[in-house]
């Protein structure tokens, strides 16, 4: 598993995850930027993502959703601050009813990925950050945690094959 740390920082509302990948920066960003690779890891396993809409530019949006293993389905959009192919890319995130409108007083998440050239791969850094206290503590006892690290770790086939 290319995982090598999850840290969660209480005094700066932040869940931090990072990643060394055994693939060139352009080969992970493909992950990000093409809406068929993106579904292939973006669900954990018992869930997994069909992507909607990718418009992966500044103000664009990203919406998805997850199937679970009983047939039922949570949707979430992604609207796009910032864009600098292939290291880094920011957006919120957020759960969302089915035409991609967030969902009122659930958790609205600020996620910043930045990719960086390390040893003969890339290392990958997924900061999670939040507006409150409140909203941190939703997303940790959803158990969003597990399953980002579900996610992640099937980055590792996809860019084996």
């Amino acid at each position: 598993m290319s995982i090598r740390s999850v840290d969660t920082d209480h005094d700066n509302l932040a869940v931090i995850l990072i990643a060394d990948l055994a693939a060139p920066i352009e080969q992970v960003w493909e992950l990000w930027s093409d809406p068929r690779k993106l579904e292939r890891w973006l669900g954990p396993p018992s869930h997994p993502a069909t992507v909607e809409q990718h418009d992966l530019t500044p103000g664009g949006e990203v919406t998805f959703f997850m199937t679970g293993p009983e047939g039922d389905v949570s949707w979430g959009t992604w609207r796009l601050a910032a864009v600098d192919p292939p290291v880094s890319l920011e957006f919120t995130d957020a759960f969302a009813d089915t035409d991609g409108t967030p969902i009122a007083g659930t958790p609205v998440t600020t996620i910043r990925v930045q990719l960086t050239e390390h040893g003969d791969g890339t290392r990958m850094e997924i900061r999670a950050t939040f507006e409150s206290r409140e909203d941190m503590a939703a997303w940790l006892n959803m158990g969003t945690v597990d399953g980002l690290q579900q996610a992640v770790s099937q980055m590792d086939a996809l860019l084996a094959a």
